[in-house]
């Protein structure tokens, strides 16, 4: 797939199913991920992968952290949430590990991470796959990153789903990048 054609038509997938992903083109998405811009070497990144077989646990991850925020939630709202452990095959988790009261600001750590998960994003479609980029409370809550592996301080960014795409991707609108363009005169 041409780069440009890529950047140009990117889009979440709207619905994903198996196959996802194999080791090898995971790793190939890794290895352009950790291409990313990185002030200072820091190597912010981490990845943490939740395949086909740990997604049920990983919705009980997802279930219990609703649960902390709200005690009240009815079993069908809890379903609901675990469900979404369901949405692809393969489930990648990007992180930051930023350094705290470091010389690179902490925004350019997660920018770091930020822009591997993007690279990602453009990975997946470039190696045939679908793939959305969620995130929502749990990405904030620590007892998802305890469960995950993560320290308490790593700041979670996303959780990419990937899958071979079975429904299209997002359709809306694409702003016009004029509307986001000012010259500076000087």
């Amino acid at each position: 797939m041409d780069a440009l054609e890529l950047l140009l038509n990117r889009g979440s997938a709207l619905k994903m199913d198996a196959p996802g992903p194999s080791a090898a083109e995971l790793r190939t998405m890794f290895d352009a991920a950790v291409r990313a811009p990185d002030h200072g070497r820091l190597r912010p990144w981490q990845f943490v992968v939740i395949g086909t077989d740990q997604r049920a646990a990983f919705g009980q991850v997802m279930a219990d952290s609703l649960l902390r925020r709200d005690p009240a939630a009815s079993e069908a709202v809890l379903e609901k949430e675990r469900a979404k452990a369901f949405r692809a095959p393969v489930i990648v988790v990007v992180a930051a590990k930023v350094q705290r009261d470091h010389r690179i600001p902490e925004i350019e750590q997660i920018a770091s991470a930020s822009a591997a998960a993007q690279t990602i994003m453009l990975a997946a479609p470039a190696l045939g796959y679908g793939a959305v980029w969620k995130t929502g409370a749990p990405a904030y809550d620590p007892g998802v990153k305890l469960a995950l592996g993560l320290a308490a301080d790593v700041e979670i960014i996303g959780f990419i789903y990937i899958g071979t795409s079975v429904g299209g991707t997002t359709a809306f609108p694409r702003p016009d990048a004029e509307d986001f363009i000012a010259t500076w005169a000087g």
